[in-house]
C-alpha cells in the first residue's frame, strides 16, 4: 500500500463510513463539558480553600 492509495482511502472513509454527529448534538455536548468543567474547578476549588484553611490553623497551633 503506497502513501497516494493510503490518502485516497482515508478521504473515502471519512466521508463514507463515518457517522457524524449532528450540529445540535455537538453543541448540547460542548455545554454539558463546560458545565462539567465548571463545576469541577469549583469543587477543586473548595477543597483547596478547605485545605489551606486547615494547613494555617495546624501551624498556627505551634
Amino acid at each position: 500500500m503506497n502513501i497516494k492509495s493510503f490518502v485516497i482511502e482515508s478521504i473515502d472513509e471519512m466521508k463514507n463510513k463515518v457517522t457524524w454527529p449532528s450540529y445540535s448534538f455537538l453543541q448540547n455536548s460542548a455545554v454539558l463539558v463546560i458545565v462539567a468543567s465548571i463545576l469541577f474547578a469549583l469543587l477543586i476549588g473548595v477543597i483547596d480553600l478547605g485545605f489551606e484553611n486547615l494547613m494555617k490553623w495546624f501551624y498556627d497551633l505551634f
